[in-house]
């Protein structure tokens, strides 16, 4: 279990004072310790607990309280948070185009796709067991979810593309009830609970390593006053100025902490952080997967909810890690679209192809990638974003030109598959175009 800081004495408080602000100090707060690595520290001449002493005196320069219902949480601004905030609004907001990092024909693609990994990670996060392709080819083919991981799955989807649509309007509490209904739909072992706010405090939180209690959800009866703040905090600026991501991972936090519901309390905040940061204009966080980032460091992402709570509710800690998986994500995202950027070379040169469209490109460059893939109708208008004729079009077309072969799967159903010419006819027609 995590230990808790130490209380230690007036004397201990007083003598650190006068130490708080040096530069030994100062250097030791950078990346802003919690006591499980304070502790550990070594400071010439100061005991690990006049230095963590220390260290609370220097972050209350600057502090922000903020309160909701009887509670009160706080966060200091520190070098790091300021540097994140200057990049994330370089980078993913603003009045930059799409096409100037997103390119625009593989708009719909890239954003179709951000949009399964965040719903599948957000998912698995929750304990849904399935693996990411499993997961894709059920949604591209928008088949029926054979377990409750992929309707977990399905369900994170759904309220993604429901936030998206919905982005513009005002958050409510009613809001929040239909995003937690779309989340658990057909997930919970009382279905009556879907969209509905705990009646009573039989629910705590477990750390999942050591057993013990990790977090004691406030009274029940206090849910409306909580969520009434936490509607105003969404939708009003008041004449303190926070920082719209700052804004968003609190929102993040406080919800979590909350736990209005009594399942699927992670996933709903989650989704309330992306409807945030979309409605304020970090548009390229729709591209970006935070919950595929956090996801692979789900321990850290745990302990920043436990500094939290256990250090008088300095947020600090959470939106410090919060900002640091942003930053992952962003990366990974720079990675992805260099690595399709080469890919769009290949294609671009089977577009010169004379009938063959960018769609229809892509979908011979995936054929060539791995020879045992399989097409549907429907597959190719979810991954692409386009009609259901117009997704039956391209596949015929390369069906037309020999590139592709039907097979019925039954009196209704069928797929594309790649032809035996495939092969050659791809060889002999890129050669007549270079």
């Amino acid at each position: 279990m995590l230990e808790p800081p130490p209380t230690g004495s007036e004397q201990d408080k007083a003598e650190a004072l006068l130490i708080a602000f040096s530069q030994q100090v100062q250097q030791l707060n950078t990346d802003y310790p919690y006591w499980d690595k304070v502790k550990r520290l070594n400071a010439d001449s100061i005991s690990p607990t006049q230095l963590w002493f220390a260290l609370k005196w220097l972050r209350q320069s600057g502090r922000t309280l903020l309160k909701f219902g009887k509670y009160t949480f706080s966060y200091t601004i520190n070098d790091e948070i300021l540097e994140s905030l200057h990049h994330f609004d370089m980078n993913i907001g603003g009045s930059l185009t799409h096409s100037l990092i997103i390119p625009t024909e593989n708009k719909n693609t890239y954003l179709i796709s951000s949009i399964m990994e965040e719903a599948i990670a957000s998912s698995q996060m929750e304990g849904a067991a399935t693996t990411r392709k499993v997961a894709k080819d059920m949604l591209r083919k928008k088949e029926k979810p054979r377990d409750k991981s992929q309707q977990m799955i399905l369900n994170n989807y759904r309220t993604i593309q429901y936030i998206k649509e919905h982005a513009e309007d005002c958050f409510s509490i009613e809001k929040l009830k239909e995003i937690h209904r779309l989340i658990t739909e057909n997930t919970l072992d009382n279905e009556q609970e879907s969209g509905a706010f705990r009646n009573h405090n039989d629910i705590i939180i477990m750390d999942n390593i050591t057993g013990d209690v990790a977090h004691v959800p406030p009274d029940y009866n206090t849910l409306e006053e909580l969520l009434a703040d936490v509607e105003l905090f969404f939708n009003r600026n008041s004449s303190l100025f926070i920082h719209p991501i700052i804004k968003a991972i609190i929102i993040h936090f406080i919800v979590s902490y909350i736990h209005p519901f009594i399942d699927g309390n992670g996933r709903t905040a989650r989704a309330l952080f992306y409807w945030y940061m979309v409605q304020h204009g970090y548009w390229l966080i729709e591209y970006i997967s935070i919950s595929r980032s956090i996801y692979k460091t789900k321990k850290m992402y745990e302990r920043a909810f436990l500094y939290t709570e256990y250090d008088e509710n300095d947020l600090t800690y959470f939106i410090l890690y919060h900002l640091r998986t942003m930053k992952k994500a962003f990366e990974e995202l720079k990675v992805y679209l260099k690595r399709k950027t080469e890919e769009n070379k290949s294609i671009s040169l089977l577009t010169t192809i004379k009938g063959i469209n960018a769609r229809q490109a892509q979908i011979i460059q995936m054929v060539k990638e791995k020879a045992n893939i399989m097409f549907t109708v429907s597959e190719i208008e979810n991954r692409f974003g386009i009609s259901n004729f117009t997704a039956r079009s391209d596949l015929e077309g390369l069906v037309k030109i020999d590139l592709l072969s039907v097979i019925q799967l039954n009196k209704v159903k069928k797929s594309y598959v790649k032809s035996q010419a495939f092969d050659s006819l791809i060889a002999q027609k890129t050669k007549t175009v270079e």
